[in-house]
């Protein structure tokens, strides 16, 4: 099978985009393209951002990965302007890490979930038999925790990979007996057992979590997804969950 830069990792791929902006910036600088007397450092500074994002576009990055080239080495030379303590930077990555641990390798953003998704999906569930609902990539549990504390008679269980949200969401679910949150991979964990399974995830991981939908879960149950449609299935309900429709919940029985 031929190589495709197309099929390396996100994070090859945004190597490549950044070193080729320097590249053609270095080349532009030594040509003089802009005039006579060169380019000044703006101009260099303008020319990587802008081919480094062109580049990522080429490569087929994500769309959010557009603006960051756009901004990093920009955003580098503001920072050596403003002359940030050095400790800054370890504690920005620290930060980050605990945040976005694992957001590179799954291209899966912190998304939190808002109050119209807690209450669409808090309409359908029962109240009056048990039931067992899990949230993939829980984050600081902006939905399970409201929906325990709702349906005492529901498990409710988020898995979340990320330490400080992960953090955040158990020292907030302190005393919720019937909440629990795993340390762990979505797609390691069973899903077998549960009645709803809810993904505010993105795009990349769809196919994926359609595949392991329909492998473990069992006939009755119901995946629900916020934004992010399952690819070649039809869902049985599209709930908008704002006026422009920026969310929306697609509901997919088994």
């Amino acid at each position: 099978m031929p190589f495709s830069l197309l099929a390396l990792p996100p994070l090859a791929k945004a190597l490549i985009a950044q070193l080729g902006g320097w590249l053609f910036a270095y080349v532009s600088a030594r040509l003089g393209t802009l005039g006579e007397s060169g380019l000044s450092s703006a101009g260099i500074i303008t020319i990587q951002a802008v081919c480094a994002a062109a580049l990522a576009w080429w490569l087929a990055s994500d769309r959010w990965w557009i603006p960051i080239h756009l901004a990093f080495t920009p955003a580098i030379i503001a920072a050596q302007q403003l002359a940030i303590a050095p400790y800054w930077y370890l504690v920005a990555f620290v930060a980050s890490w605990l945040i976005f641990r694992n957001t590179i390798r799954t291209r899966v953003p912190l998304y939190l979930s808002n109050a119209q998704a807690v209450e669409a999906i808090a309409e359908q569930l029962p109240s009056d038999r048990p039931f067992r609902f899990l949230d993939l990539g829980s984050g600081t549990g902006a939905l399970l925790l409201p929906l325990a504390r709702r349906f005492p008679n529901g498990t409710f269980v988020g898995i979340e990979s990320a330490p400080l949200p992960l953090w955040l969401a158990r020292w907030q679910a302190q005393g919720q007996s019937n909440l629990v949150y795993l340390s762990g991979d979505i797609f390691s964990e069973s899903w077998r057992g549960y009645d709803f399974v809810y993904a505010f995830l993105s795009p990349a991981p769809m196919a994926r979590v359609a595949r392991k939908a329909r492998n473990e879960l069992a006939p009755g149950a119901v995946l629900i997804s916020n934004s992010f449609p399952l690819p070649d299935q039809e869902p049985s309900r599209v709930q908008p969950l704002d006026a422009a429709g920026r969310r929306t919940l697609y509901w997919y029985p088994f």
